[in-house]
């Protein structure tokens, strides 16, 4: 399973933007699919974007619709998920996931996630 680094996280009033990052401690990331999840501690975890590895094919949960894209750095080895017009109901930890060899989005995280990176919106 691939090891995943989050970064980019930090506090923003609403209507600002954040850009998360998503790299790889060992491999780069564009052989696979890429998920980013959202969790509020003691609430259930969210999907919010996924990028398939051998296509352009994204989707997002709708309420970011608009707002976020998640998009690949292939030189970079790195996922990235903008957020824009963030908002308070926006707040949580936000986490990123590979998906199994030759699986596409969506897909859900079939091993334990990292540290993530902490999102906070004032209004």
């Amino acid at each position: 399973q691939v090891q995943l680094v989050e970064s980019g996280g930090g506090s923003v009033q609403s209507g600002g933007s954040l850009r998360l990052s998503c790299r790889s401690s060992v491999r780069r990331l564009d052989q696979w699919a890429v998920a980013w999840f959202r969790q509020v501690p003691g609430e259930r975890r969210e999907a919010v974007a996924c990028i398939n590895s051998m296509n352009p094919y994204t989707t997002y949960e709708d309420s970011v619709k608009g707002r976020f894209t998640i998009a690949r750095d292939n030189a970079e080895g790195t996922v990235y998920l903008q957020m824009n017009n963030l908002k308070p109901e926006d707040a949580a930890i936000y986490y990123c996931a590979a998906a199994k060899p030759g699986s596409d989005c969506p897909f859900l995280p079939t091993s334990p996630l990292g540290q993530g990176t902490r999102v906070t919106v004032s209004v």
